[in-house]
């Protein structure tokens, strides 16, 4: 009936036979997982390492983090949220900051605390930052444009952030940090998230 006993058929089939079928499923393999890997990696997630204190006490140096690429594509950063972005001034490189201010509002520091006025005619409102230790240098107020956030560091002696350079255009935004692997005793989701 064309059935052999597994005796036959490891003497029927020659070892050399069985080199060339090994080597192209391992490469069906590895195109399959670059198919699948790539985008993902590419579109939908993207790890990070972070580099520099200006996020202390939220982040350490060496924190690896993954950020997720994709919800910005169907919801609004939001205040509190820690963002990885491409530098305005030098895209090759990345930030991580948090956003304090948001489009169409009007950002001031005064007295180390961030003042937020939603609208022209609305009262300010001062921005509760559990997440800060240091002082925070004055500015005077900056009127936020329909793409433009206001970022910070929680480090404020350490960051260079919105203060320094400028705004930031949405056109720069990576994703937000979505999960901290590393260390493993502080892994959790949506790291340093904080609700305003």
């Amino acid at each position: 009936m064309g059935y052999l006993s597994d005796k036959e058929e490891s003497d029927d089939v020659p070892v050399q036979e069985r080199g060339p079928s090994f080597w192209n499923d391992v490469l069906k393999f590895a195109v399959i997982a670059a198919l699948v890997v790539l985008p993902i990696r590419m579109y939908i997630i993207q790890p990070f390492i972070v580099s520099g204190s200006s996020m202390f006490p939220t982040f350490e140096s060496g924190d690896y983090l993954i950020v997720d690429e994709v919800s910005y594509r169907f919801e609004e950063p939001q205040r509190g949220d820690v963002i990885v972005f491409r530098y305005p001034l030098d895209p090759s490189k990345f930030f991580i900051k948090r956003i304090v201010g948001l489009p169409g509002e009007t950002v001031e520091i005064k007295n180390s605390q961030v003042l937020i006025e939603k609208t022209p005619s609305a009262q300010k409102v001062v921005l509760d930052e559990p997440y800060i230790d240091v002082k925070t240098s004055s500015i005077d107020p900056v009127k936020l444009k329909e793409t433009e956030y206001f970022v910070l560091g929680d480090n404020r002696e350490a960051s260079s952030d919105s203060r320094v350079w400028g705004v930031l255009d949405q056109k720069f935004i990576i994703g937000r940090a979505l999960i901290r692997l590393l260390p493993i005793s502080q892994a959790e989701a949506f790291p340093g998230k904080v609700e305003q």
